[in-house]
């Protein structure tokens, strides 16, 4: 439980005191302004050495009486409440850190008055308000570090930053910061990392950033920048890292950026960048990783990639390329992670001879290609490193190839959207990493492989998952559906998805084996037979759809176990008896069970005459009108009798509205 701290300070003596005064009183200040505990801090205790050598609490080298307290560091502490302007009054402290904490509020103006304070990490916590006109590093002019990411700031990037001639590392990321950036950002000559993204920053990217030559990494990624790139990357000499994805840049790529001999990361994911992709890899020996995808480049994938040797990851998904994979491609040795979808490539079958020469080759996108070609069933294939491979949308013809078969690091496989035909082979459960598996929309038939029921990562989760470089996307394109993007394969919830094809037999009831599964969507099928009770074993299960297949007997109550299901839908089948009542079920609409004559709220069995889905209210009112209606029919007969006896006029009926409920 959080409590308001209050304290009195303790008797100051010589004899038992280990820390200034006036630190001291700083400290019981920022205490009583928390409404969490630091448990370390002993306070009243006899027999305590001294806030010197509490948690967190660093004090220096000198001794005796005047020893000063140099750091607090108090990353991770699980602090709750708000920064207090005694802080102010540690006019020794050099390291500052709340990082990742439950702080809020806004920051005192009096914080950078700490005129010995060199490093402020109060990254990852909820503070909120505008930092600009703090009066930063007017007096603080030691600051080499500021880190605010992860808060939530806003108003501009602050215009006195100038006065911060000692900054070596500013990172603002991740708050909703607004308008340019200040030419007086641009004068910290000493920055060597600036950390910008996840704002709402907007305008050009000024020349002035080319004032910045020590810098190293440069994020800008995420924001509403616009307008062409600058091309002051020769003055740039010790860039590695420069990431601008997801803004509004437009224009072709610099010439100095495209011959930087120093870049490593290049990441212009998610843009409106033009024209041919020109980099001279000749130049730039040190490319690991390059990130275009998401614009609007043309003409053919370059040769000159090739002489990137480096190249670990490559994404050029999402452009107007177009004509087939360059044969030069085999020689990217190092090359790991590699985005191509939605690029025109045509010749998946020379496309995946070439690849398989990289050996190191993991994740492979290549969703939106090859339109209506046969997928290739080449037994002389293999990708023994892959496991990721997305070869959604393309139309592609044909059986799931064998050559799939010696691909054992498999851990995401995504044949969705496609022409797919034959049964689904038994050896997929011979994959001991594979967690999700999407061969929706296909022409798939058969049973399912009772083997899909002995994924061992469904069953045990017990998976070591590679996560893409930063300049790397997995994107899933379904036709009808969104299209997911995602930096992380750890983001794609554990799925098997057979939905859309033709497949037909029993559901098995080894699925409930598969605990860690999260989505089972065999819907739009021709699986027959009754729902498994075993399925309530799948105990993560967050959304299960048997829809639209020809499935019989009752919804089995055990599924009311499955704690975690928010979608579940069984419509349109030919199930009957009582739809079980608690938990989840209580949530689940009546769209979930329509189409099943057979189903009801109240106590019927399958042998009981069918009756179609009503909602509780509905149904009480279609039992107890039913006696209602003969009576008023039997009346309304007896009234035209008695008006037409004597010679009454009727009254015009009014127009009623009916409710029809489709039961098939």
């Amino acid at each position: 439980m959080a409590l308001s701290l209050s304290f009195e300070l303790p008797n100051l003596n010589s004899e038992t005191l280990t820390c200034n005064p006036d630190d001291l009183r700083a400290l019981t200040g920022f205490s009583n302004c928390l409404e969490s505990t630091i448990l370390e801090w002993n306070w009243n205790s006899t027999d305590s050495p001294g806030c010197c050598a509490w948690t967190g609490v660093t004090c220096d080298n000198s001794t005796g009486f005047d020893r000063r307290v140099a750091g607090l560091e108090l990353g991770s502490k699980r602090l709750v409440g708000k920064i207090c302007g005694s802080l102010a009054e540690l006019n020794q402290l050099r390291v500052l850190n709340f990082s990742h904490n439950f702080l809020g509020g806004s920051l005192p103006d009096n914080l950078f008055n700490l005129q010995n304070i060199e490093i402020i990490d109060i990254s990852n916590n909820a503070f909120v308000g505008s930092i600009n006109n703090k009066g930063m590093c007017t007096i603080s002019t030691k600051i080499r570090v500021l880190n605010f990411s992860n808060n939530y700031f806003s108003g501009e990037v602050p215009k006195d930053l100038a006065n911060c001639t000692s900054l070596q590392h500013l990172s603002f990321d991740e708050n909703i910061l607004s308008g340019s950036l200040p030419e007086s950002l641009f004068q910290l000559k000493n920055l060597s990392e600036l950390n910008l993204q996840v704002n709402n920053i907007s305008g050009s990217l000024s020349n002035g950033i080319g004032n910045l030559s020590n810098l190293v990494k440069l994020d800008i990624s995420f924001n509403l920048f616009s307008g062409v790139l600058p091309d002051i990357f020769t003055r740039l000499a010790r860039l590695e890292q420069f990431s601008a994805s997801s803004n509004l840049f437009i224009g072709h790529l610099p010439t100095s950026l495209v011959n930087s001999p120093s870049l490593q990361m290049l990441n212009l994911n998610k843009n409106s960048l033009s024209g041919p992709i020109n980099l001279n890899c000749s130049a730039m020996k040190n490319l690991v990783s390059l990130g275009l995808g998401s614009n609007l480049f043309h003409g053919p994938i370059p040769n000159s990639l090739f002489f990137c040797r480096g190249l670990k990851t490559l994404n050029l998904g999402r452009n107007n390329l177009s004509g087939e994979l360059p044969h030069n491609f085999k020689n990217l040795k190092s090359l790991t992670q590699l985005s191509l979808s939605n690029t025109s490539l045509s010749n998946i079958l020379s496309t995946l001879r070439i690849l398989q020469h990289c050996r190191n080759l993991s994740m492979l996108g290549l969703t939106r290609n090859f339109h209506d070609e046969q997928i290739p069933n080449d037994v002389s294939l293999e990708f023994k490193n892959l496991n990721s491979l997305i070869l959604a949308n393309c139309q592609l013809r044909g059986p799931i190839p064998e050559w799939l078969s010696r691909c054992h690091k498999l851990q995401f496989l995504d044949l969705s959207w496609n022409h797919l035909g034959g049964n689904i082979p038994s050896w997929f459960g011979k994959f001991e990493s594979l967690f999700y598996l999407d061969l929706s929309n296909n022409s798939l038939k058969g049973e399912i492989p009772k083997s899909l029921t002995e994924l061992r990562s469904l069953i045990s989760g017990k998976v070591t998952i590679e996560e893409p470089l930063s300049s790397f996307e997995l994107n899933t394109a379904g036709q009808g559906g969104p299209s997911l993007s995602y930096r992380q394969i750890s983001s794609f919830r554990p799925t098997i998805d057979l939905s859309y094809n033709i497949l037909q037999g029993p559901i098995w009831p080894g699925f409930g084996n598969l605990k860690r599964l999260h989505v089972l969507n065999l819907k739009e099928n021709k699986f027959s037979g009754p729902i498994p009770n075993d399925l309530s074993g799948m105990t993560g299960l967050e959304k299960l759809d048997l829809s639209h297949n020809k499935l019989s007997g009752e919804i089995p109550h055990s599924l009311i176990n499955l704690s975690f299901l928010s979608n579940f839908n069984v419509s349109y089948n030919q199930l009957c008896g009582k739809i079980p009542r608690g938990s989840q079920f209580d949530t689940f609409l009546n769209t979930s069970f329509e189409g099943n004559n057979g189903l009801c709220y109240a106590q019927c069995t399958c042998q009981s005459e069918q009756i179609p889905i009503l909602s509780p209210r509905k149904r009480k009112r279609t039992i107890i009108g039913l006696p209602f209606k003969i009576g008023a029919a039997t009346g309304f007969v007896l009234t035209v009798i008695c008006c037409f006896i004597s010679g009454w006029a009727l009254p015009k009926p009014h127009k009623r509205k009916y409710i029809r409920f489709v039961t098939s």
